[in-house]
Order: structure tokens, then C-alpha cells, then sequence
């Protein structure tokens, strides 16, 4: 398959919906990616993530949510969306057989993916990856949202800014400690939920990106040794 491959899938529930397969020459692993609730598959924060992650060996499947590619404002129903998950990661199975795979997600696309995978194993992944997960609504601290992580069996990588409003920090890592060593919290001072960083940090939001990536691939590469 070639970088930058036009896919369609079809979901359970939700018709068909497009995906883009980005596969460096020497890819080493796989991340189906889902994007966030407001901004679908190619927005600007996707394109770079994977372009970033594709320098480092690491190819990606993202895809679009039926409401999305139907460009609708309102999400689907929470079993549209997981069963959407199901089917990105059976269609990145068949695109690039032999490929360890991950799965993930900017935002509500990474909540969505831990979800289904809290109801079944995710065919295949070996890990979650979540990009600013939405722990509760904006300024509304709670952790209700994170009770189904219990139920997940697998590695997961929370990445997460200091300056969320959709994560407090200080109810992040009490839940990452309950989960034990499936949890890996990794924060990133002065982001916030787009991982837009403030100037006194003295970095721009291109060296966040980076680090995204190279924490995304280190750890994929830490728990494929386990």
C-alpha cells in the first residue's frame, strides 16, 4: 500500500466512510487513528501528527466518524462511534497485514476507541494511545468518563497538557495510578486540549507535535518488548 492511500470501509450501523492510509516504506507498526469531535481526518493536527509519526516508522489509519463524512454537527450515538472503531481496525488489518497495530485518538475519537475496547478486545491491538483525553466536559471536573478503562486489558498512553480544561490533572493521575502498569501518563507543561503551548514555554507547537510522536513510538516500542 501506498502513503497517503484513499481507503472506504464500511460500519455497522453507519454506512461507509473514507479513511487515509499513511504508510512509510519502513513501517514498523500501525496506529489506527480517530480524530476529535468538532474536525474530522484531515484537519491540520492530524495531518502533521502523522506526518510526524510517519518519520519515525510509524504508519497510520485515519478515518472519518459517519456524521462526519456525512457532515453532520452532532456526533453519532456512542455505539455508531465504537462500532466505527471495530471496523477502522478490521479495515487497517486487511490494508497492511503484519503490521502490530495500535488504535487511538485525538479527544473524543480516543475516548470512543477505549470504550469499544472495553466492551471486546480491539481485534489485533496491541495498545491505546489517546491525544488529550476528554476526561469531563470543559471546566466540569469529574472522572465518570474513565470507569470503562477498568475494563480495558491493554497498554494505554495518556498524553496529556497541563492547561486541558478537558482533563484536571490532579483526577488524571489518581485514575492512572488505579489502573496500574497498564497506565502511562505522559504530561506536556502549558498545552492544552489542541496541544497549542504558550510562549513563556519557550517552545513552538511543532516541537509538541515531535514530542507526541516520539513518546507514541517509544512506548509502542517499550510494550512490544514485554
Amino acid at each position: 500500500m501506498a502513503a497517503g492511500e484513499q481507503l472506504r470501509f464500511g460500519v455497522e450501523g453507519g454506512g461507509e466512510v473514507s479513511a487515509l492510509l499513511s504508510r512509510p516504506a519502513k513501517a514498523r507498526r500501525l496506529l489506527v487513528l480517530a480524530h476529535g469531535a468538532g474536525a474530522g481526518m484531515s484537519h491540520p493536527f492530524m495531518e502533521m501528527l502523522a506526518g510526524e509519526l510517519a518519520s519515525m516508522g510509524m504508519a497510520t489509519l485515519r478515518y472519518q466518524f459517519p456524521y462526519m463524512e456525512e457532515r453532520r454537527r452532532v456526533p453519532d450515538a456512542p455505539a455508531v462511534l465504537t462500532a466505527t472503531v471495530v471496523a477502522a481496525v478490521r479495515a487497517a488489518t486487511e490494508a497492511a497485514p503484519g503490521l502490530p497495530l495500535l488504535a487511538g485518538g485525538k479527544s473524543m475519537g480516543g475516548r470512543m476507541t477505549s470504550q469499544a475496547a472495553g466492551q471486546r478486545p480491539l481485534n489485533g491491538v496491541r495498545g491505546l494511545v489517546f491525544f488529550g483525553f476528554p476526561l469531563h466536559p470543559p471546566n466540569r471536573p469529574g472522572t465518570k468518563r474513565a470507569d470503562h478503562l477498568a475494563k480495558v486489558t491493554i497498554p494505554m498512553l495518556f498524553l496529556q497538557g497541563t492547561r486541558d480544561t478537558f482533563a484536571d490533572l490532579k483526577l488524571w493521575r489518581p485514575v492512572c495510578a488505579k489502573l496500574g502498569s497498564r497506565a502511562t501518563l505522559h504530561v506536556i507543561a502549558t498545552a492544552d486540549h489542541s496541544f497549542h503551548v504558550l510562549k513563556s514555554s519557550g517552545r513552538k507547537d511543532a516541537e509538541v507535535l515531535r514530542e507526541l510522536a516520539e513518546t507514541a513510538v517509544s512506548w509502542a516500542e517499550g510494550i512490544e518488548e514485554i
